[in-house]
């Protein structure tokens, strides 16, 4: 992956998220929502449950997994964020259970990407 900077390493980890959701059968409603209390990078529905996803993307292990970087603040702070999301997209959200998913990407020197899916986070 060379020269890439934080945020691109950031936005190719999302877009390798996003494929594996949507080859596990998501349906990704919402990408990169942002609001004054923070981002929910993916939002998407999966089976009955409206789920807003984490994505976490490393270069290297050095500083810990891509998943170990999720605190209970941040598992906290998306739970926050999806209720919000909720609130803003009434029709979208319709009823249905809600889960927090958190992906870990982990990209290699050549660029090859290995996915952590981890279902329903509690609190990290």
């Amino acid at each position: 992956m060379g020269a890439l900077t934080r945020r691109e390493v950031g936005a190719h980890g999302e877009r390798v998220a996003e494929a594996h959701l949507v080859a596990a059968g998501a349906e990704v409603l919402d990408r990169n929502w942002r609001c004054r209390w923070g981002e929910l990078d993916l939002v998407v529905r999966d089976g009955d449950a409206l789920v807003g996803v984490e994505v976490r993307t490393r270069r290297t292990t050095a500083a810990g997994t891509p998943l170990e970087s999720v605190t209970p603040l941040k598992v906290a702070r998306l739970r926050r964020l999806l209720g919000l999301w909720c609130a803003d997209h009434p029709a979208r959200a319709r009823a249905g259970r809600l889960r927090l998913d958190v992906v870990g990407v982990l990209l290699d020197a050549g660029g090859r990407a290995s996915v952590q899916h981890v279902r329903g986070v509690e609190g990290a």
